[in-house]
């Protein structure tokens, strides 16, 4: 009973800290609602501050401090980046869900050390502990690896609408502003961001080399590398775009081929584990049982 009453009481807290730490303060009178606003704020690296925060977030701002080291602000960016830079979430709010995870594992596990006793009484709330303050860092690279994947899969047809408006005669930013404004994806999201980047003052080079700082996608590295070389020695973009495109489909077969052949490894073990017990169940049972009877008679 005493563990229930504390799992609720945890349950609770951890509902209102999410609150806390995940709410949104309303727009200012007079200022324009985030989703209208185009600014380059959403995509800024943004600094470990505290600020006019809540003495609350302050709290676990402070004991995530004290268990992450010193470059962790910009490993952590580098993840969020990565990540696609999820909505109101920054180096900050995820150095504040970590205290506030270590805390709460802390508490949960002393609960179940207290029960269970012996060595698990410092074993418990040290392992539940850990496992709390790595859960963000864990959910984070986990959300950069889904973005990956599923830049991979879009840049093929995004190169291919890119080929498309270039042999059309429009420009190669004009013709990334086309890949931002008409397809969803990741790739997408990051031309608008080189072309933000371009906006204020960074050349094109400079705008497509920061992607790569954001991406490990081998596919993309080669195509970026091909348009600044093409930009530098005076090639048609067309001709590179075509060749990319190219590229990126044959890849894209072998990847899908490869997947196929890897299908047939990875169903070795449920048939063997599975299926063939079921059958030999079903084919030497009756069998066995006949043999197993013919003995018991001439025993008996």
């Amino acid at each position: 009973m005493t563990l229930l009453f504390g799992l609720i009481a945890i349950g609770s807290s951890l509902g209102v800290l999410a609150y806390v730490l995940l709410n949104k303060p309303a727009p200012a009178a007079g200022e324009a609602p985030a989703e209208m606003q185009v600014t380059l704020d959403a995509w800024a690296p943004l600094p470990v501050t505290v600020g006019t925060d809540s003495a609350v977030r302050r709290l676990f701002v402070s004991l995530g401090r004290r268990v992450t080291g010193k470059n962790w602000a910009t490993k952590a960016q580098q993840r969020l980046d990565r990540a696609g830079n999820p909505a109101r979430w920054d180096a900050q709010r995820l150095l504040a869900l970590k205290g506030a995870g270590l805390l709460a594992g802390g508490v949960l596990g002393l609960l179940f050390g207290t029960k269970w006793g012996g060595v698990w009484t410092l074993a418990a709330p040290a392992a539940l502990g850990l496992a709390g303050m790595m859960l963000p860092d864990v959910w984070v690279k986990n959300m950069g690896q889904h973005r990956q994947e599923e830049l991979t899969r879009g840049l093929p047809d995004a190169i291919d609408m890119m080929t498309v408006c270039v042999e059309a005669g429009l420009g190669f930013d004009s013709a990334l502003a086309r890949v931002a404004r008409n397809l969803e994806g990741p790739f997408p999201e990051e031309c608008a961001r080189v072309l933000q980047e371009m906006q204020i003052g960074s050349s094109r080079a400079q705008a497509l080399r920061a992607l790569l700082d954001r991406s490990d996608v081998p596919e993309l590295r080669s195509f970026v590398t091909a348009i600044v070389q093409s930009g530098e020695l005076g090639i048609s973009i067309a001709d590179v775009l075509r060749e990319q495109s190219h590229q990126m489909r044959l890849r894209r077969r072998q990847r899908a081929e490869e997947k196929a052949q890897k299908l047939q490894v990875k169903l070795l073990f449920p048939l063997i584990s599975c299926l063939l017990p079921s059958m030999f169940i079903v084919i030497l049972g009756p069998a066995v049982m006949q043999i197993l009877n013919f003995f018991s008679k001439a025993g008996g």
